[in-house]
């Protein structure tokens, strides 16, 4: 009983769904600042950070990444960014099990201030985005559920607890029900749901971690519905959705109604008791779309997800991808100076910062020439004065 009302609390169906899509075409984003000529970009105070959901942005996913956290923030008005976010790369085993080196920089960022989140895209399987074929993929599942595999992801938990960063959420599989990744889940997905277990039941045995694990399908059907492949409530602490501006969907009302869409996303974590993320979403095929921008704004609003992380590249981002303008600017007249400092915002949409050039000596007055001569009283004097004195050719004019 208790599951069906909280199904009931974040449903959104018939009315109640049309209201909630027109809303969003046409108004500003609830709770975040409005845009141009709302409150939101007059200096009005905004709510506390830690009211605010956990957003982040992915821009790269090494050391040039968390550097662009702080830049993305100052484009943003000073406003917190808690989700730091990357992915190990899948190439080896040895990537798998997350260098020290390409690990550390996330963990410092993440363990300089409270209330930061560090999440962690993890592959299951080496030769990660390889094109291995489905009677490959099929074979190396079932080594995984057999157990072959455990000492890989033992190692990476135990690396992650080292270096300080116990509760990482560990986004496992990402995307399974596609045919990218060589993890994914439509070849067999009895052996996929049992490697997932046994993968979990590793990095959990590890002393002192306390991971959180995400299950995040892209939205739709894609190659299998991602239903058919949810391991158990028992391994999973976050139900997410990859959800990118494309079709199948034009519009973002069919995004959410589409089968195994954003309703049905929401839908099956409260059925399940489980929160929601949005590990990526962005902009894609239907290009610069604001409406779509301040519907997933307004959607992400309303349902709360525990982290939230915009892909800002091209073509999915907004900072980082100057061909989707009006997105952008829809992005951070949301978000603008929501930081514990807030800074008014320009009255002008600026361009997003680029790395800082040297600075450039002052330029000087000029000196000498026929209305002035210079007095050479050394170093010592000049710097005092402020420059080399000058005295103008009608003092003398006045005494000779």
């Amino acid at each position: 009983m208790a599951t069906s009302h909280r199904r009931l609390a974040v449903t959104c169906t018939g009315t109640a769904l049309a209201a909630f899509l027109a809303a969003a075409a046409a108004a500003p984003v609830p709770g975040f600042a409005s845009e141009p000529g709302g409150t939101g970009t007059s200096g009005a105070a905004k709510p506390p950070p830690a009211a605010n959901p956990a957003f982040g942005t992915f821009t790269d996913s090494g050391a040039r990444g968390v550097q662009a956290i702080a830049r993305t923030q100052q484009w943003l008005g000073g406003t917190d960014l808690r989700v730091g976010h990357t992915y190990l790369p899948g190439g080896s085993w040895s990537d798998i099990e997350g260098q020290v080196d390409f690990l550390q920089p996330w963990a410092q960022w993440k363990q300089a201030r409270a209330g930061r989140l560090f999440v962690l895209n993890v592959p299951m399987l080496d030769d990660n985005e390889g094109h291995v074929p489905d009677d490959q993929v099929r074979a190396e599942l079932r080594q995984g559920a057999a157990g072959q595999f455990d000492a890989h992801y033992k190692t990476l938990a135990q690396r992650l607890v080292d270096i300080g960063v116990p509760d990482t959420v560990i986004v496992l599989g990402w995307e399974m029900n596609g045919t990218t990744y060589t993890g994914r889940c439509g070849p067999d997905p009895a052996s996929w749901k049992a490697y997932w277990k046994r993968i979990v039941g590793a990095m959990r045995s590890v002393p002192g971690q306390k991971f959180r694990f995400d299950f995040a399908p892209s939205r739709g059907k894609d190659a299998v519905p991602w239903t058919q492949c949810y391991p158990g409530d028992h391994v999973v602490d976050i139900v997410g959705m990859d959800s990118y501006d494309q079709p199948p969907g034009t519009t973002f009302e069919q995004e959410v109604k589409q089968p195994y869409g954003l309703q049905d996303h929401v839908d099956f974590a409260a059925a399940h008791g489980k929160p929601i993320s949005y590990p990526e979403w962005g902009l894609f095929r239907n290009g610069d779309n604001p409406a779509y921008m301040r519907a997933m704004l307004k959607w992400i609003d309303a349902y709360k997800p525990v982290y939230n992380t915009l892909t800002d590249y091209c073509p999915h981002g907004v900072w980082q991808c100057k061909q989707n303008p009006q997105s952008a600017q829809v992005f951070r007249d949301a978000l603008y100076g929501r930081g514990e400092h807030p800074v008014q915002p320009p009255s002008q949409p600026t361009a997003p910062p680029t790395e800082p050039t040297k600075p450039t000596e002052p330029t000087k007055p000029p000196t000498g020439g026929q209305d002035c001569t210079e007095l050479s009283l050394g170093d010592w004097l000049d710097s005092w004065f402020g420059g080399t004195v000058c005295i103008p050719l009608s003092w003398w004019q006045k005494w000779y």
